[in-house]
C-alpha cells in the first residue's frame, strides 16, 4: 500500500501547478501527489492567439508574489529559454499569452514528477483520516485534497456545441475545419469575443464578421492603478470580512476589472477597421450593438434581433462561435456522496474559511481545499492568476499546519 500523502491536487493547470512549485520548494518534505485527466499540461490551448497578450504583469507568475527569489519565475524562464535581455528591451509588463503558456509548460516540466497525467480521479470517499479515491487505476490515500478543476464553457440556455456552433475554447484547435467562410457570428462582448472578431477578420478576408452583443459598444477594462488593488492579496481579507451587501456593491463597483471588458488598444483597432472599411466602401466587420442572438439552428441559420426597435437579420452562418464565458465546475459533483457532508449558506453557496477550506461537518476529518469557485467568499481574484502565488502559499500551510495537528494527537491520546 503506498503511503498517505499529505495532499492530493485535483486538476493540474496554473493553480495547482503554482501549489506543487511551493511544495517542491518547502524547506520540509510534503507528501504531495497532482493527478490530471489530460494527457498533458494545457491551459487555454484553443485561446492562444499570436498576437494576444496577458492581462496581468509578469510579475504575477506563479511564485513571485510568494517566493521573490524563486528558480521557478517567470525572469528565470526567460534566462532559461535565451530572451531576458530582450524582454528587458520590450519594456512591456504583459508577455504573449503564448509565450505565458510556454512559460507554465517550462516550469510544469520541472515538476512533472509531482504528477499523474491521463489520471481522472473518481469515487472519493472519506476515511478516518482523510479520503480515498481512484485516479486512473491507482488507488490514493490521502489527508488532504485540493480541488483546483477550472473553469467549465458557459454556453445560453437550449445552445448545443457542434459542427457550426463552437465555444471560443474551441476556436484555434477547430477553424482549420473551415475552408472559406462568407459568414462568421461571433456573440460576446469580452475580451475574447473582440479577439475572435479581430481573428476572423483578420483570417477570412472574404468572410464578413459579425459581432452580436447587448451593449452599445465594447467596454474598456479599468487597468488603472487603484483599481487593480481590487487584486493585492490584502483585498482578500478586507473581501472576506465584510458583510454580505459590502461584497455585493465591491464586486459591482469592480467588475470592469475583468468581466465583460476589453483592452483599449484593441477596442482601437477594431473601431479603425470599421470605420476604414465604410470608407473604402466594402463593409465586412459588422458590429450588431444592443442586438441579441435567436433562433439558432445546429446548421448555422441564426437572426440577429435588435433591443432597441426589434428588427432582426437572418444569417446563415458558417460558424457561430460564443464567447460567453466560463463557470466554476462544481466541486460537489466531483465528491459524490461527499457532498452531503459539505455545509452550505442561506443561499446555498459553499462555506469555505480563509484559508480556501470547504466547512464540512464533523464526519469528514481531512481537509478540503478550493482553488476557484470561492468568489462569493474571497472575491474577484477566485479564478484569476493575479493571487494564485499567495493562495498556494496560503493554502499549503494550512495543510501542513493540519498534518501536524493529526500527527500529534496520538500522542496527546498516550499522555492523557
Amino acid at each position: 500500500m503506498e503511503p498517505v500523502l499529505d495532499l492530493a491536487g485535483v486538476g493540474f493547470g496554473p493553480s495547482n501547478l503554482a501549489l506543487a512549485i511551493a511544495v517542491e520548494e518547502h524547506e520540509l518534505p510534503v507528501r504531495a501527489r497532482f493527478f490530471e485527466k489530460q494527457p498533458r499540461f494545457g491551459w487555454h490551448r484553443g485561446m492562444l492567439l499570436e498576437d494576444a497578450t496577458m492581462q496581468v504583469s509578469f510579475l504575477k507568475d506563479l511564485v513571485t508574489l510568494r517566493n521573490p527569489t524563486s528558480a521557478f519565475s517567470f525572469l528565470c524562464y526567460l534566462r532559461d529559454r535565451g530572451r531576458l535581455i530582450d524582454f528587458v528591451n520590450h519594456k512591456n509588463l504583459f508577455p504573449l499569452r503564448k509565450e505565458f503558456h510556454d512559460y507554465f509548460e517550462w516550469a510544469a516540466e520541472r515538476v512533472e514528477h509531482h504528477v499523474s497525467y491521463g489520471a481522472e480521479v473518481s469515487e472519493v470517499r472519506a476515511t478516518g483520516d482523510g479520503f480515498e479515491f481512484t485516479a486512473g487505476n491507482q488507488q490514493v490515500r490521502t489527508r488532504n485534497l485540493v480541488l483546483a478543476t477550472g473553469l467549465e464553457a458557459n454556453l445560453p440556455d437550449g445552445i448545443e456545441p457542434g459542427e457550426r456552433i463552437w465555444h471560443n475554447k474551441d476556436l484555434l484547435t477547430r477553424v482549420d475545419t473551415l475552408e472559406d467562410p462568407r459568414q462568421v457570428v461571433v456573440v460576446g462582448a469580452g475580451q475574447s469575443a473582440a479577439e475572435a472578431v479581430a481573428f476572423f477578420h483578420d483570417r477570412f478576408p472574404r468572410a464578413e464578421v459579425h459581432g452580436v452583443f447587448a451593449r452599445y459598444g465594447y467596454s474598456p477594462a479599468d487597468d488603472s492603478s487603484f483599481a487593480n488593488r481590487i487584486f493585492d492579496p490584502a483585498a482578500v481579507d478586507d473581501f472576506y470580512a465584510a458583510p454580505e451587501d459590502v461584497k455585493a456593491r465591491l464586486m459591482g463597483y469592480h467588475a470592469n476589472t475583468n468581466y465583460g471588458v476589453v483592452d483599449g488598444d484593441l477596442i482601437e483597432e477594431l473601431y479603425r477597421r470599421v470605420y476604414r472599411e465604410k470608407v473604402v466602401g466594402r463593409q465586412r466587420l459588422l458590429l450588431h450593438n444592443t442586438s441579441r442572438l435567436t433562433d439558432v439552428t445546429s446548421d448555422g441559420k441564426c437572426v440577429v434581433e435588435s433591443l432597441a426597435d426589434g428588427g432582426q437579420l437572418p444569417i446563415d452562418a458558417d460558424v457561430i462561435v460564443y464567447a460567453t464565458g466560463y463557470r466554476p465546475a462544481n466541486p460537489a459533483g466531483l465528491l459524490g456522496d461527499l457532498g452531503r457532508h459539505l455545509e452550505r449558506d442561506e443561499r446555498g453557496r459553499l462555506k469555505v474559511t480563509r484559508d480556501y477550506r470547504l466547512v464540512t461537518d464533523d464526519t469528514v476529518r481531512g481537509g478540503i481545499y478550493l482553488q476557484g469557485g470561492t468568489e462569493h467568499t474571497h472575491g474577484i481574484t477566485s479564478s484569476l492568476l493575479s493571487n494564485t502565488a499567495v493562495r498556494v502559499g496560503e493554502i499549503l500551510d494550512s495543510v501542513l499546519r493540519g498534518v501536524a495537528q493529526q500527527q500529534a494527537e496520538p500522542k496527546l491520546q498516550a499522555v492523557k
